[in-house]
């Protein structure tokens, strides 16, 4: 493909074209997205639904928006840091850069907002739900997978909190039309950190464009629309390594720091677990430097700035040492990963608006070895923890109750006969934005696709709820007041 540029990168088009500004207004068209963000009920929905640690009760562990929030601060920095040296190189003008930023903060507050509650685990579990449970229905007589064409089952079966993020800002967030938030292009590109279909992807392929998809069928046309304006058809938009790169550090930092306050491990073994370089893929022996590369300097330097912060919050007479260690150390982590992705971005800045750079920035960092010790310590010592793995059977219940219910439902509301009453009840529960959005894609095509619209309609019901307002509404459901 030819090499992209920022002029057409950076395309302010919307899906529906916006009145006249008023006069005054000196707000770039990104600067307005801002605005919409942040006073939309999707985003603040994000504040009840939880990293990690769902239905907790602690005020301490991050949720969906202080997560979007940490990540949105780190997009926009690395924005900044990255675009000072291209514009240090002569590759770029200030006024990219500004535009950039402006586009990596909208970014970071919107790259969750597609997600189910329950964290990942709900993803999960939509997932395996289809892959058990959609050859059991039937519309009409017939099998409901012999209706759905393999692309249509397969949005169901790889379903995706990223491809659920571009139908809801394109279409489910009715506030004015069925364009939903009517976001510029260049924003919503950058939030396309998969531009293939459910039926184009590879998770062995060593290109990370491949490893999830992108998009819906649904949503096909707009993802059209939108990397045709922007000129990044075929590969990956150059700002989302960028925000790849902030959800990343903003994640594998903050799940070590909530993991120690909520006492799954401590600074004692955490720092064993580093010394040990079992978690890292390279070979490291905590005695003998002469053998570091640059990755293996920055992971022994790491560890000794948990050994010196751990001194010095002795010496201050911190009530918690360990912990305080462990807050102060996670920070001076986040600097040192943003630092590396940085660079990683100006080295292969070629290849990435060439399209062809295959890798995420932080396997290409100096801090590449950091990063994977991080997201392998959370790994063991949180995610497979029992208290964890508890938890999320009991998420996967509720999420599984309500895909048992509302699916045949959703089927059967077009079929011969009238909806029972049950049926009829359980749909009611729908948004009635969702529903006037079917209503108005459904309009006109045929039966088979609208079968298809109707069970996304579910998926978008689910998506859209809250971790508490899921639970709750289960247990109501179930009898349980």
């Amino acid at each position: 493909m030819s090499k992209m540029d920022w002029d057409r990168l950076l395309c302010g088009e919307r899906a529906r074209k916006s009145v006249s500004a008023a006069s005054g207004d000196q707000r770039s068209e990104f600067q307005k997205d801002y605005h919409r963000i942040i006073s939309s009920a999707s985003f603040r929905r994000l504040q009840d639904k939880t990293q990690v640690f769902t239905l907790d009760s602690s005020d301490f562990v991050r949720t969906r928006l202080t997560h979007s929030l940490e990540v949105s601060s780190f997009a926009k920095s690395l924005g900044q840091m990255t675009f000072n040296d291209l514009i240090a190189a002569g590759s770029v003008t200030p006024d990219i850069r500004d535009k950039c930023c402006a586009i990596l903060e909208c970014s970071g507050l919107l790259h969750d907002i597609g997600n189910p509650p329950f964290g990942h685990f709900g993803e999960d579990s939509i997932r395996s739900w289809f892959a058990v449970h959609l050859g059991r229905y039937r519309f009409k007589g017939r099998p409901v997978t012999d209706l759905l064409n393999e692309q249509m089952k397969s949005d169901l079966t790889h379903f995706e909190g990223n491809a659920q993020a571009l139908r809801l800002l394109t279409k489910l967030h009715f506030l004015v039309d069925e364009n939903g938030m009517n976001l510029t292009f260049a924003l919503l590109n950058t939030l396309i950190k998969y531009p293939v279909s459910s039926l184009e992807t590879d998770k062995s392929s060593p290109d990370i464009k491949l490893h999830k998809m992108g998009y819906y069928l649904a949503e096909e046309d707009i993802f059209r629309r939108i990397t045709e304006a922007t000129g990044a058809v075929g590969c990956r938009y150059p700002l989302t390594f960028l925000l790849e790169a902030a959800d990343d550090i903003a994640y594998k930092t903050a799940d070590i720091e909530d993991a120690a306050k909520k006492g799954f491990f401590g600074y004692d073994t955490l720092l064993a677990d580093l010394k040990s370089g079992r978690y890292i893929s390279k070979p490291f022996d905590p005695d003998d430097s002469s053998g570091d590369d640059d990755d293996l300097a920055v992971y022994r330097s790491c560890i000794e700035s948990l050994e010196k912060k751990y001194a010095a919050s002795k010496k201050r007479g911190t009530e918690d040492p360990g912990m305080n260690a462990v807050q102060n150390w996670v920070i001076s982590m986040q600097s040192k990963l943003l630092f590396g992705a940085s660079k990683a971005f100006v080295k292969h800045y070629e290849k990435i608006m060439d399209g062809t750079l295959k890798s995420d920035l932080i396997s290409l960092s100096p801090a590449s070895s950091l990063a994977e010790a991080l997201g392998r310590i959370a790994f063991g010592r949180v995610f497979r923890s029992p208290s964890i793995m508890k938890s999320e059977l009991t998420e996967g219940y509720i999420i599984n109750f309500y895909l048992d219910k509302l699916v045949p439902a959703a089927i059967a509301l077009e079929a011969d006969a009238p909806l029972d009453p049950v049926s009829d009840r359980l749909l009611r529960m729908l948004s009635g934005n969702y529903r006037r959005i079917y209503e108005h894609y459904a309009d006109g095509k045929d039966e088979n696709y609208r079968l298809y619209l109707r069970i996304l309609l579910v998926t978008d019901f689910v998506c859209g709820m809250t971790d508490s307002y899921a639970k709750r509404s289960y247990q109501e459901l179930i009898g349980i007041i």
